[in-house]
């Protein structure tokens, strides 16, 4: 990861408050405002800068030109006791997904375990940000989408899926949960694009050019090689359970249907589309008995014996949380390619950028 080494932290507080005044001057309410900074900069504090505050300035580009509408209200279009489905309105994705994650916990509190679909939502950001969401409140939760194909499929030439990624989240009593964010290509195109605007190089598994060869030119992408999937046909067959979960099931648009909220004109719609599955764990039995079993594992696990200079096995997640509490005390420190997005924000919405000086 490449940082400006002129660049100095940058607080949760004030960066979460550059992204509620950027995007209710833009006109959304202070409400959405507040549900997608706190998805923006919470991912960064995890240090998963390709899904957070680099994506405002896309996000405001898409508001400003009417393709996401910054007043919309996703709604309820058909519902049952455990499952729902839901048209975002074209609203931002992180306020089509915080809707949709609670509507599919309330319907779990009810019934046990509930499926929400969400059609017609913008690009949703971080699928992990949501599956913690419910795993706080007491959910195993599970999130997967859908978008525009950027990944071969085995033995294909071009894009047959989306980077669609797969996430889920596990409560750990009041302690973090466990939570694994994955897209099912081989790696998010966002760290292609990171990584040429750093000028590093990329290893050749990330890519597969028109010859249905790897490659390790990512000036390639997308237009003319798509990332290879995870793990061969694993990765394949994991992107098309997304698909189906995520836009099949809900009567969404799927893969070329699918538009590119990067590429495409700021006044058209991108229809992603995405599933939120919620199971409330003390329908199943005491809670207390599932923490109980859960941290037997977790133990096992951490006590597993280590490779040599390796401290300890770590769960999904334990990583990413490390770096969130360490961010809450220190600040951020964002890489030079989040710091020039930040400006490019800055400018749509007519306000001062967020980066200390």
């Amino acid at each position: 990861m490449s940082h400006d080494q002129t660049a100095k932290p940058i607080s949760l507080t004030a960066l979460k408050a550059f992204c509620i005044e950027a995007l209710t001057r833009v006109g959304m309410s202070p409400v959405d405002a507040e549900t997608t900074a706190d998805a923006l900069v919470t991912t960064d504090a995890m240090g998963v800068f390709t899904h957070g505050t680099k994506l405002l300035a896309g996000y405001l580009n898409k508001l400003k030109g009417g393709g996401y509408r910054a007043a919309a209200v996703p709604r309820i279009e058909r519902e049952g006791l455990g499952w729902a489905l839901i048209d975002g309105e074209s609203a931002l994705g992180q306020v089509g997904s915080h809707f949709a994650m609670q509507t599919a916990m309330a319907k779990a509190r009810n019934v046990g375990i509930a499926y929400v679909g969400l059609r017609n939502t913008g690009h949703i950001g971080a699928a992990g940000y949501y599956a913690a969401t419910a795993a706080r409140a007491g959910f195993i939760g599970m999130v997967t989408g859908n978008d525009i194909p950027s990944v071969a499929a085995p033995g294909s030439s071009g894009a047959v899926l989306g980077s669609n990624p797969i996430a889920y989240g596990i409560p750990v009593g009041n302690r973090d949960p466990i939570v694994l964010d994955m897209a099912t290509a081989a790696v998010a195109g966002g760290k292609i694009y990171a990584a040429l605007s750093r000028g590093e190089p990329i290893p050749s598994s990330w890519l597969i050019d028109s010859q249905g060869q790897p490659t390790s030119d990512g000036t390639l992408y997308p237009d003319r090689a798509a990332l290879a999937p995870m793990a061969g046909h694993k990765g394949y067959g994991f992107g098309l359970w997304c698909e189906i979960l995520s836009a099949i099931l809900p009567g969404g648009n799927m893969t070329w249907q699918v538009g590119s909220w990067i590429f495409d004109d700021a006044s058209k719609p991108s229809f992603h589309n995405a599933a939120f599955i919620a199971i409330d764990i003390s329908a199943m039995g005491p809670p207390e008995q599932f923490e109980k079993r859960l941290q037997r594992l977790i133990d096992e696990i951490h006590a597993t014996k280590t490779a040599p200079g390796i401290k300890r096995v770590l769960l999904p997640g334990e990583r990413e949380w490390e770096l969130h509490r360490h961010s809450q005390t220190a600040g951020i420190l964002l890489p030079a390619d989040v710091l020039e997005k930040l400006g490019q924000a800055a400018k749509h919405a007519g306000i001062a950028s967020p980066i200390p000086a």
